[in-house]
């Protein structure tokens, strides 16, 4: 993917597209990755202490090795990552705000609920720690960091368990308090690095993508 010189914060009108319009964006470049992955691995990467982590390197990682859109003009490649940064910019305030939550998702029956299930897992391990980790699994972070990511890997394992007894037809309702008790174990584990790990250095996180 063809990396630009850009500054989001430099961009006037980088304003987010909305949910609906980003969707058809992401269907239009054939991307695999859904909206609420992409925003919590966006989540993830703004949090990271990895200061080399490019924009543009998160939003590559949305698509196979090999399959990224091709730009095939300037224009176009401005526009798209003009688009991308409008979202992350977007996440970047929610983050400044300590407003990063899973998002509610209404489900009726089992199958909804499975799927739910398997979606949590992703915006937790294959969104959040992903990103935060950004392919350098050997960062150096503190020990409590360190736990708290551990543990959200972890929280992330519960929801395929849940998945899985689900589809062996047990009890529906417990499930669903399981997994809305693991949703509120998420949302304070994040809360709790963005106000301790984050917050603390916000400004060093402006990113320049090159």
């Amino acid at each position: 993917m063809k990396k630009n010189k850009m500054k989001s914060q430099n961009i006037p009108e980088n304003k987010y597209i909305g949910d609906e319009a980003f969707t058809k964006l992401l269907n239009h470049y054939n991307c695999p990755t859904p909206l609420y992955l992409v925003k919590m691995k966006f989540a993830g990467a703004i949090c990271s202490p990895n200061l080399e982590l490019r924009p543009t390197d998160v939003i590559s990682s949305f698509w196979e090795p090999g399959r990224e859109p091709r730009l095939e003009t300037k224009d176009e490649a401005d526009l798209f990552f003009k688009f991308f940064m409008g979202l992350w910019d977007d996440v970047f305030e929610q983050v400044k705000a300590n407003k990063i939550i899973l998002e509610k998702v209404k489900w009726n029956g089992r199958e909804e609920l499975t799927n739910l299930c398997y979606r949590r897992f992703n915006e937790v391990e294959l969104g959040y720690v992903e990103g935060f980790w950004g392919g350098k699994e050997d960062l150096k972070i503190s020990a409590y960091l360190a736990e708290i990511i551990d543990s959200l890997s972890e929280l992330s394992s519960v929801y395929s368990v849940l998945a899985k007894k689900l589809d062996k037809s047990e009890n529906m309702s417990e499930i669903a308090k399981t997994l809305e008790h693991t949703d509120k174990m998420v949302n304070r584990a994040i809360g709790f690095i963005i106000e301790n790990s984050v917050l603390p250095r916000m400004e060093s996180l402006k990113r320049v993508v090159h």
